[in-house]
């Protein structure tokens, strides 16, 4: 230890605990001492000044309620199998674009070899186009094969 009694701290911890507990006693009392104070009054004019009125407030709810309401577009990724290895991503991308926007595609690739592995991914723009897409395209023909199309899920090996 440094030389100090370990029971030193503790009573400049009780110390300084009790000079604030003054310190807030005799802020009271200073508050105390001015009394109450007192709340400007203020007319209905001054607090009204600025605010809309009843019906500009109205209107403003009606044009509101008449505008088109469009929530922007989520994404989803979908998992393609069963590809040929002649699908490149650019065919793979088109028979997708043709149900509507595609924001990625991939047809994956041995690490190694650089050989198509006979699956990928798509990521539909908007998550309404996939659930076409999915509906389409599933089991139909691309590059000579069958086709399978659903939602990707996380690989198992992947997940913490």
């Amino acid at each position: 230890m440094s030389g100090r009694h370990p029971s030193s701290n503790k009573r400049q911890r009780e110390d300084e605990r009790a000079r604030r507990a003054q310190e807030k006693s005799r802020r009271r009392q200073e508050k105390r001492a001015l009394g109450p104070r007192e709340i400007p009054v203020v007319s209905a004019q001054e607090l009204m000044r600025g605010l809309p009125t009843v019906e500009e407030a109205m209107r403003a709810i009606d044009q509101r309620a008449h505008m088109v309401r469009q929530a922007d577009t989520i994404p989803a990724r979908l998992f393609v199998g069963s590809l040929s290895p002649e699908t490149k991503t650019e065919q793979l991308r088109a028979a997708f674009a043709a149900i509507g926007p595609v924001a990625d595609a991939i047809v994956m690739v041995d690490r190694d070899t650089r050989a198509p592995r006979g699956f990928g991914f798509v990521t539909m723009a908007d998550r309404r186009d996939a659930a076409k897409a999915i509906s389409a395209l599933h089991g139909s023909e691309l590059c000579g094969s069958n086709i399978v199309v659903n939602i990707a899920t996380e690989s198992p090996a992947r997940r913490p």
